[in-house]
């Protein structure tokens, strides 16, 4: 796909910069999520891949959006808590980005990955391997637990 994010830093949740490079030798899958959005279902999802493939080095990352309908309005407490609360998430939830118009670190970067576009709407997946390189992208309406997604871990992780 020829975009590496190795270099790229993102805002922790607490304001903090973290260089994605920190996450080197592990398989990443990077979603714009929203918590009021008729995706929102697929946090469980995304709770069960880190669940299944976590130990094998694997990561989901988290980062809410508010472009699409404004689907994610509330404060990072509140999505913390909505994110705990309603989908047991352990994955890391990092500060809200913009996917579209004036980017935020990592959609800056990941929009570049062919098709190159902006991110479409929310829960819009981006499959990183283990030396950042972005392997694959998926569409909202790919379910966490669907074959093409799952195939592709189980590949990222082989590799």
């Amino acid at each position: 796909m020829g975009v590496n994010i190795s270099a790229v830093v993102v805002q922790t949740i607490d304001g903090k910069g973290k260089p994605l490079s920190d996450f080197k030798g592990q398989v990443l899958l990077i979603v714009n999520v929203a918590s009021q959005c008729g995706f929102t279902k697929q946090y469980r999802g995304l709770q069960e891949l880190q669940r299944l493939y976590g130990e094998q080095g694997f990561q989901v990352l988290g980062f809410p959006c508010n472009d699409f309908g404004g689907q994610e309005p509330g404060s990072i407490e509140e999505i913390q808590t909505f994110c705990s609360t309603n989908y047991q998430v352990t994955f890391p939830i990092f500060q809200k980005v913009h996917a579209i118009g004036n980017t935020t670190e990592p959609y800056t970067t990941l929009n570049q990955v062919e098709p190159a576009e902006e991110v479409a709407w929310n829960f819009e997946k981006f499959l990183v391997g283990k030396e950042g390189d972005v392997i694959a992208r998926f569409k909202s309406s790919v379910e966490p637990n669907s074959p093409e997604l799952t195939a592709a871990i189980n590949s990222a992780l082989e590799q």
